[in-house]
């Protein structure tokens, strides 16, 4: 069995003395792992850089077998966030979180388009904080676990919108949630479609909000946390601010 695609890498780990199984997140086949021969040596290193962008080859001998990579470089994302600490954090974040929640070898191709448009704006601050808890909640919507933004749990009305329940992931308007506000989630405006602009502080709320949901609702299945490097970037945001 073997078949081509593109994909994101998403992690990298030493497999012998001088191999490596590597995690890309493909855009065809989903998140998928293979052996790459060499992958610990010089050449092979920089390539295999998270969040780089590849166009690969995969090779097994059926569905159930590790197989190998055959790797391109197709974009050096990773090169270019180097030089840019937010933007390097961002791209740790993002990889850290598609891998920790991504199930294997099940398509989702629109969390891999949303995370490439996501990855192509890194060098822009004003933008992919907004972008990355967008993505994020798609992410959560593709794996089944979406949250309901249109209107409120407790009235059913569909104006002021403000908050999310974290126990049912609704949304609960300003006036039904005045008396709970101190236990409930932030819901920025641009999060539901309400506003296409999101400030920096609303950008900080919005991931809060799909960081609860991503740890709550996938990743305690497998009792994991969110991952350090989300939770770091999330810090940094505050701090910019």
């Amino acid at each position: 069995m073997n078949f081509t695609d593109v994909g994101i890498v998403l992690d990298a780990r030493a497999h012998g003395e001088t191999h490596a199984v590597v995690d890309v997140f493909t855009q065809s086949h989903g998140r998928w792992a293979g052996l790459v021969y060499g992958g610990q040596g010089k050449r092979m290193r920089p390539l295999l850089q998270a969040g780089n962008e590849v166009t690969l080859e995969w090779k097994g001998r059926g569905e159930d077998s590790l197989g190998h990579f055959s790797l391109e470089m197709s974009h050096a994302r990773a090169g270019e966030a180097m030089g840019e600490r937010l933007s390097l954090a961002a791209l740790s974040a993002a990889c850290a979180v598609a891998l920790a929640t991504l199930p294997e070898r099940e398509a989702h191709a629109r969390a891999y388009t949303a995370m490439a448009v996501l990855l192509a704006n890194l060098d822009d601050i004003e933008v992919w904080p907004a972008l990355m808890a967008r993505w994020e909640l798609g992410l959560l919507a593709e794996l089944g676990f979406g949250l309901t933004l249109d209107r409120c749990a407790a009235t059913g009305a569909r104006e002021n919108l403000v908050y999310v329940s974290p126990r049912s992931a609704c949304a609960v308007s300003a006036e039904a949630g005045e008396p709970y506000k101190d236990k409930l989630l932030p819901l920025p405006a641009f999060l539901r479609g309400a506003s296409s602009e999101a400030s920096p502080k609303e950008a900080i709320d919005a991931l809060a909000t799909t960081g609860h949901f991503i740890e709550t609702r996938i990743l305690h299945l497998s009792d994991k946390q969110l991952p350090e490097a989300r939770m770091r970037i999330v810090e940094l945001l505050k701090g910019r601010l």
